[in-house]
């Protein structure tokens, strides 16, 4: 089974490394000091589990942990904090166990055990999920996450969506319509393939061919606005 340990702390990772030096079958493909380095780590080496802890900086563990639920194939997360207020939301983000610190060697060997069932394909229900804070984009190998307020739009292109954001475009294999459905409060579709973040429309105008288009913020040109779509687009302009 391999394992990532992601944890801001040094101390708490060397213990973890140690416990898991114990275990028959286990083996530490990588180790991370915050929620940005776990994905990339686990995009890189495709662990069977990640121990993850809460509290860290720039992506904490739970955001970590609703980006890993996307992945194929997805690790099971297992996440270790000093702390037992956040249980609920540990296990709102599909997570397999809950270690408090400092971890038992007992319990992070149960743990490990229930990887194993969970790697073996034991179906489970995936509750709802709640909403994230960042769009992850894969680069070669690598992770890009962007922000949620850094983006601008999202347009629809074949198979890919391409993200319009403060430092520039970047794919997501995501659809237009589960973004939608994720992120409706912020982000209003304009077309049948453009979802415009609320925020970024300055007006609507009448072009010289008859159609409405929608100018942005930060827009280099102006985007067009589908017939179906007018109608609701002023009335949530009103409330902007």
């Amino acid at each position: 089974m391999k394992v990532v340990i992601a944890d801001d702390e040094p101390l708490a990772r060397e213990r973890l490394r140690g416990l898991l030096r114990e275990l028959a079958g286990v083996e530490v493909v990588a180790e991370a000091g915050d929620g940005r380095q776990a994905l990339e780590a686990c995009a890189e080496h495709g662990p069977d589990l990640v121990l993850l802890d809460i509290a860290m900086p720039e992506i904490d563990g739970l955001e970590a942990a609703r980006h890993l639920a996307a992945f194929e194939p997805r690790p099971a997360v297992v996440f270790c904090t000093a702390y037992d207020a956040h249980a609920l939301s540990a296990f709102e983000a599909e997570a397999i166990d809950y270690l408090v610190k400092p971890v038992r060697a007992e319990r992070l060997a149960a743990a490990i055990e229930r990887a194993r069932t969970f790697a073996a394909g034991r179906e489970r229900t995936a509750p709802e999920t709640p909403v994230r804070g960042h769009l992850c984009a894969r680069l070669r190998g690598s992770l890009r996450l962007i922000p949620l307020e850094d983006v601008r739009y999202l347009q629809a292109e074949e198979k890919y969506v391409v993200v319009h954001h403060a430092r520039g475009e970047d794919l997501i294999e995501e659809s237009l319509k589960s973004l939608e459905d994720e992120f409706g409060d912020r982000f209003v579709r304009i077309h049948r393939n453009c979802l415009v973040a609320r925020h970024e429309i300055v007006e609507l105008r009448r072009a010289p061919d008859g159609h409405t288009q929608a100018v942005l913020r930060h827009g280099k040109q102006p985007l067009e606005v589908s017939r179906r779509c007018v109608a609701g687009l002023r009335e949530t302009l009103k409330h902007l």
